[in-house]
């Protein structure tokens, strides 16, 4: 009984006039306190908001650094710029490490309301399906590269499409080539592998070959993306010789080919069965690529006669088809197909028969996200459990002692630490023991399982959770 009142509230609720945009606004203002909240997490995105910090202290904006003096030619530099001008306009903080990724996503919300409207649908109806997919909801708040990569891939995609379609408003047809150069600076060439195998799967199947070619300025477009993209890369190379070669060939081709690349100097082998990436799909983009496949496949006799639905179904399709043969991956490379998967899902969104049933599906993940957090607040939980130094380091007097992390450094004890913490082995340990230096020390339980005489008789012990001890000698 209780169940079915709840069913009828929503039901109710959907059909109010503002529904969705204050859905939206209650999903932005809580992403946007978890991104104050919530520490940043190791290893990746630790690793990239300690290398926008670097950026912003040292003011070198041509080559990111993985820690002082050395280069991270792993990607390019969009989502570290932004992040160090956020950090150079509001401070240091994990809030501000993740606004510009909140802020392109809230871009996204508004870019694709319009598709709603010319269907007579709430305008905000696509952003509140995209905010529940749990993938997008959990990278409006992530500090990483896939994001920009996402927004990239929309802006060229969408653009396309509006300039193939409304040829009158000439906009269109150059902000393709300002997506490709936000790809190449967010991403690399991966925004050219994600958006011109679709474009050209779709122009095939509707024979739209002709009118491409009448109305994209290819030799303009080709300039106005190496004026958007080249100087970077050109002072990159000149500044740091060799990052071309580790970008392109080691980057795009051999991690795509090889899970087991030894030439990675700043990740790890993902070895992932091959086609995972589809599962990934099914995941965490539930419940709307259900619904989605739902649909495609009940009118799949409209799929090759409607240039929508064929354009939108391409795009979804490509990028999870292209990653099926690699075991180098990671689920957020599903992240630029959820856009077509709003998209599909306002075009058929008068079809859905069981609307309150999935809008109350989708908001699943943020309301465990709310639960989550409130649990995670009670008895420390998120100090225990965070994969974050961030609460190690706040027992640090940071001006008065050394810091030490045993073995490898994680990137969330640099960042926490402003960069003052170091790396040190066993042998370098004993030494400095011996000069009676007062110093902060954080050991994993592993390490300190198999040191357990030498931290009682030197150290005390300070703090700790379930991963790490932190320590103070003498």
């Amino acid at each position: 009984m209780r169940i079915k009142q709840n069913y009828k509230q929503m039901k109710k609720l959907i059909n109010k006039k503002h529904f969705f945009l204050i859905s939206i606004i209650i999903l932005i203002i809580w992403r946007a306190f978890l991104n104050g909240a919530i520490p940043l997490m190791d290893k990746t995105e630790a690793r990239y908001a300690e290398i926008a910090r670097i950026m912003a202290e040292t003011n070198d904006y041509i080559t990111p650094q993985i820690d002082y003096g050395i280069p991270f030619w792993a990607k390019p530099p969009l989502s570290t710029w932004l992040s160090a001008l956020s950090f150079d306009a509001f401070g240091v903080s994990e809030f501000t490490a993740r606004l510009p990724y909140l802020l392109f996503s809230i871009l996204l919300v508004f870019l694709i309301g319009k598709y709603a409207t010319r269907e007579k649908l709430p305008f905000f109806l696509p952003g509140f399906i995209v905010l529940t997919i749990p993938q997008f909801f959990i990278h409006a708040g992530v500090v990483s590269t896939d994001t920009l990569l996402a927004f990239s891939v929309a802006l060229v995609m969408l653009s396309f499409w509006e300039a193939i379609t409304n040829p009158e408003n000439k906009i269109w047809k150059y902000a393709i080539f300002v997506g490709f150069g936000i790809g190449l600076l967010a991403k690399g060439p991966i925004v050219f592998i994600l958006t011109l195998p679709p474009i050209f799967m779709w122009a095939l199947i509707s024979k739209s070959f002709k009118k491409i070619f009448s109305t994209i300025p290819i030799i303009l477009g080709i300039l106005m993306i190496t004026a958007v993209a080249g100087p970077w890369y050109y002072l990159a190379e000149q500044k740091t010789p060799g990052f071309i070669d580790y970008f392109i060939v080691g980057e795009h081709f051999k991690r795509f080919f090889d899970s087991s690349w030894s030439g990675d100097k700043y990740g790890f082998p993902k070895q992932q069965p091959l086609g995972i990436i589809w599962i990934f799909l099914l995941l965490f983009a539930m419940p709307w690529i259900q619904v989605v496949i739902g649909k495609l496949w009940k009118n799949k006799k409209q799929l090759f006669s409607n240039k929508w639905i064929l354009f939108l179904g391409a795009w979804l399709v490509w990028t999870p088809l292209f990653f099926t043969v690699s075991k180098s991956l990671i689920h957020p490379y599903i992240l630029p197909v959820m856009i077509p998967i709003a998209l599909l899902a306002v075009y058929f969104w008068k079809d859905i028969k069981q609307k309150a049933f999935i809008i109350t599906v989708s908001l699943i993940v943020p309301v465990a996200s709310m639960i989550t957090y409130s649990i995670g607040l009670y008895d420390n939980n998120i100090e225990n459990y965070a994969n974050s130094d961030k609460y190690l380091i706040q027992h640090c007097e940071q001006n008065s002692s050394e810091l030490y992390h045993f073995n490898t450094k994680s990137y969330s004890s640099q960042f926490y630490s402003s960069g003052k913490v170091k790396s040190i082995h066993l042998n370098e340990l004993k030494t400095i023991i011996k000069e009676e230096n007062r110093f902060y020390f954080i050991i994993s339980k592993g390490d300190e399982e198999k040191m357990k005489s030498l931290l009682s008789e030197n150290f005390q012990l300070i703090d700790g959770n379930r991963k790490k001890r932190l320590y103070l000698h003498p």
